[in-house]
């Protein structure tokens, strides 16, 4: 029985492919302009809140030829209040979607977690190796209505992933060449929404590390013990010790990996700091 719901998914899902496939090497007649977008981009930098914006989002999808938007932090809503979560797609998939906390793992948020620019969903496969569970709910979702869509990536160090995305109607065409505008909306639209979804939190400052620290944490990111630090910035390895231990202190961790980790997470460190020479 297992198989043979497997072989359906990939049999659905191969025709869903295709329809995008096809789809996506047509014209369609709605398409905007520079102009567009920095008028969208205008409005929104001063929007003063969500339902003004999902306004602003409803009117400015539909001008771009599409039918559905969402501007969604790739999380759980329930426990964060706080979170992106602007959604305008079918009720019956929303429904499905939140009921079974598929933020995590849809095929299309993961997929952006492997580029920092938007995607056509018919690019999904080549960002990402779909499983049947994958093939499955993207059928699901071209079932609910969902056709062909474009996903923009949003990356912020020290916050949890998110993503604009818009989408057609199934059997609508997804116009390849107005694209690099569609990436320009969905950054600002989700910035946009980053800013009022922050306006519900209290503020609050973040652990920051000293340049010293800073320097200390990237080499233990790369493996370095203390004395190997001591001897590369020049200073004591008891200096060393002490950047390390006032780090944890900052960060309230007790392991040099996990002190690490967090930095890297928080932007305090990069990876070229990690990696480079």
């Amino acid at each position: 029985m297992f198989g043979a719901e497997r072989n359906w998914c990939c049999a659905r899902f191969a025709t869903v492919i295709s329809t995008w496939t096809r789809s996506s090497d047509l014209a369609w007649a709605v398409m905007i302009g520079l102009g567009q977008v920095q008028d969208f981009c205008a409005v929104a930098a001063t929007i003063k809140d969500s339902r003004a914006l999902a306004g602003l989002m409803a009117e400015i999808t539909r001008e771009m030829g599409f039918r559905y938007f969402a501007l969604v932090h790739h999380i759980d809503i329930k426990p964060a209040v706080s979170s992106v979560h602007i959604v305008d797609y079918p009720p019956d998939w929303v429904e499905r979607f939140q009921a079974r906390r598929l933020y995590a793992s849809d095929p299309i948020h993961r997929a952006s977690h492997r580029t920092n620019v938007g995607f056509a969903w018919s690019a999904v496969q080549s960002l990402i190796t779909l499983s049947a569970a994958d093939r499955s709910i993207l059928a699901e979702a071209h079932d609910a209505g969902l056709g062909d869509g474009f996903t923009v990536p949003a990356h912020i160090p020290g916050e949890v992933n998110g993503s604009c995305s818009f989408a057609m109607g199934s059997g609508d065409v997804l116009d390849q060449r107005q694209l690099p505008l569609v990436q320009l909306i969905g950054s600002f639209a989700f910035e946009a929404a980053r800013r009022l979804s922050r306006q519900t939190q209290a503020p609050c400052e973040g652990p920051s590390l000293t340049e010293r620290q800073a320097e200390c944490v990237a080499l233990v990111a790369r493996g370095k013990t203390d004395w190997e630090i001591s001897q590369i910035l020049g200073i004591g390895q008891e200096t060393v010790i002490q950047h390390v231990k006032d780090a944890r202190d900052r960060y309230g961790v007790t392991k040099r990996t996990l002190l690490a980790i967090r930095a890297l997470f928080d932007g305090q460190i990069s990876f070229a700091d990690v990696f480079g020479r």
